[in-house]
């Protein structure tokens, strides 16, 4: 019984043939591919006109349905939570006795780089100093040592259990779906306890593909222009170009574009894993150089503080809204809070899915803990590092790191205060290139996966043409914010996220249906009935004085005397068979 399950043909994973040979379903590609192809035609033409669509459309959106964000996050916290500490969490992730197919070290790596290594070398420094120069409305007095508290504890609220869960939702549903019932590596496919198996593979469940691949091109693409900037800023600080516009953004996102794409036709365990080992060590050496050369006693004491005061203020934090700040609040929301869980949540599909694809044979608990802990402590670490340095900077009055420059140059600034700045602002130009490296051509995988039915080894033309199409949209995203390039950024990717979040509650929906009629929790509720049911009988027929034993199902009436409890027992009382 173990990891079998009733699934019908449709649902048996791929064949060597569908393996070697996936076939595009071109529904999916197809309307998805001419959505991009109209906004990117809409951002060459007439860029001021998008940049003003897509703020009018985040205001609206905030407005009126920035709550729903806030409860669906903080709910995918807890969703998460409750399955690794409930009965559920025994179930593996593939048959009963499969091993993990990625030792623990890779697998951690893996996730990590995908899941937001860009994002952190770009926040690392930037969201703890602007928090403490200009702290969330009606919070602490900027630059106080309450600002200080309030500008770590909001950090880890956005970058520790929250951006992981939202990823371990869907990551759970999928490895659970394809590798304990057999269906394919499909968003749509985690629908079909919910939906049924027909609607899961017919138009509803093309619109709900259609729908992750959109949200997966917007995200990838938001990482793509923010290491874009990054880097820009980084070659500007080494002074290898001086102020320069759009074209070398341009040139920057091209190159970056070949390259992941060149590591995403490479495969899983030679690309990915490989890139995503190296950039574990370089990021580790980063953090311990500045760590070491910053100011160390100051990051050591943060930690415990920054830790208490985002576990004391985590309601208040969860249940910012309009309601109390007014367009006050809800401009900070959308500049930070609901941002980031838009963007978030248009990863989620791809890093979900690619989660789910190396985390096989693991449990439920082990999941949720991997996935949700692991990368939430070295977030603390990181920020504590990053973010104390230049809050040291900033409020001893060394340095004015947050006047230095936009949020992408304020890393480099922090750099130049430390020795072998030089060398150092190259380790970090690296990293930014291989993170985004690591996230976007695992984003490229996916969305061939999604093209393809769900084959796990699409097509290279596929991936490549999404490996360009994210390029050409991060381009549009940043010319379309014209001096404020982020901005622009920001905005689109919300908009493109909105769909998704909806989706994403449906699947937890599904995936708590799927888990009550596991094999596992089958076999569990039958036991205790089974065993309660039998205590109760040899209660009744022999007191306390009883023991279980058992043995083969009797087949004739005959013999149902030995199962009512009146066959022989061992010398301490006699025995009720089961």
């Amino acid at each position: 019984m173990a990891g079998q399950h009733e699934t019908s043909q449709d649902e048996a994973p791929s064949s060597a043939a569908d393996v070697t040979r996936p076939r595009t379903d071109f529904v999916v590609f197809g309307v998805t591919a001419l959505l991009i192809a109209f906004f990117v035609g809409w951002g060459i033409t007439s860029s001021s006109t998008l940049g003003a669509a897509a703020e009018a459309g985040l205001d609206w959106a905030v407005t009126n349905i920035g709550w729903g964000f806030v409860l669906a996050s903080t709910g995918f916290v807890f969703f998460a939570l409750w399955l690794a500490f409930s009965r559920y969490g025994a179930i593996p992730l593939g048959t009963d006795d499969e091993s993990p197919e990625f030792r623990t070290s890779s697998w951690i790596a893996m996730m990590f780089s995908a899941g937001m290594g860009i994002g952190l070398m770009f926040f690392g420094v930037s969201e703890p100093l602007s928090h403490f120069v200009e702290p969330p409305p009606g919070t602490v007095a900027p630059g106080s040592g309450a600002a200080v508290e309030v500008s770590m504890a909001t950090s880890l609220f956005h970058w520790t259990l929250h951006p992981w869960a939202i990823y371990a939702v869907v990551g759970l549903t999928i490895a659970y779906g394809s590798f304990r019932r057999g269906r394919k590596q499909l968003i749509s496919a985690a629908f079909a306890p919910l939906i049924g198996e027909r609607a899961a593979q017919g138009p509803l469940g093309r619109f709900i593909d259609i729908l992750a691949l959109f949200a997966t091109l917007f995200g990838s693409a938001a990482s793509l222009g923010i290491g874009t900037l990054q880097i820009r800023s980084g070659m500007e600080a080494a002074g290898w170009i001086g102020a320069v516009g759009n074209t070398v953004l341009v040139l920057i996102i091209v190159v970056l574009t070949m390259c992941f794409v060149a590591s995403a036709v490479s495969g899983v365990a030679r690309g990915i894993q490989w890139l995503s080992n190296i950039n574990m060590v370089l990021a580790a050496v980063l953090a311990v150089f500045v760590f070491v050369a910053g100011p160390t006693v100051f990051i050591l004491d943060l930690v415990p503080t920054a830790i208490g005061y985002y576990i004391s203020d985590f309601g208040e934090m969860a249940s910012r809204s309009g309601a109390t700040g007014g367009e006050v609040m809800n401009e900070w929301l959308s500049t930070w809070t609901i941002f980031y869980w838009a963007w978030w949540i248009s990863w989620a599909p791809f890093v979900g899915t690619f989660l789910a694809r190396i985390s096989r044979g693991r449990t439920i608990r082990q999941f949720v803990g991997g996935v949700m802990l692991v990368p939430s402590a070295v977030s603390v670490v990181w920020f504590a590092i990053l973010g104390g340095s230049a809050i040291d900077l900033q409020r001893d009055g060394a340095v004015d790191v947050a006047g230095s420059g936009g949020e992408e140059a304020q890393t480099f600034t922090v750099i130049e205060t430390l020795p072998l700045a030089g060398v150092t602002t190259v380790l970090v130009i690296l990293l930014v290139a291989i993170f985004f490296v690591t996230g976007a051509d695992s984003a490229s995988i996916v969305m061939g996966t999604l093209s393809q039915r769900g084959s796990i080894s699409p097509r290279l033309w596929v991936v490549v043409f999404w490996g360009v199409a994210t390029g050409a949209v991060a381009a549009i995203m940043l010319i379309s914010g014209g001096e404020n390039a982020l901005e622009g950024i920001q905005n689109l990717t919300f908009l493109a996220s909105v769909p998704f979040a909806l989706v994403m509650v449906f699947m937890c929906l599904s995936l708590s249906g799927d888990l009550r009629t596991d094999d596992l929790t089958r076999r569990g509720e039958k036991g205790v009935e089974v065993l309660e049911q039998a205590v109760i009988a040899g209660t009744e027929a022999h007191g306390e004085d009883f023991q279980l034993e058992i043995g083969p199902a009797e087949e004739s009436d005959a013999d149902s005397g030995e199962q009512d409890g009146t066959g022989s027992g061992a010398d301490e009382g006699p025995a009720e068979r089961d």
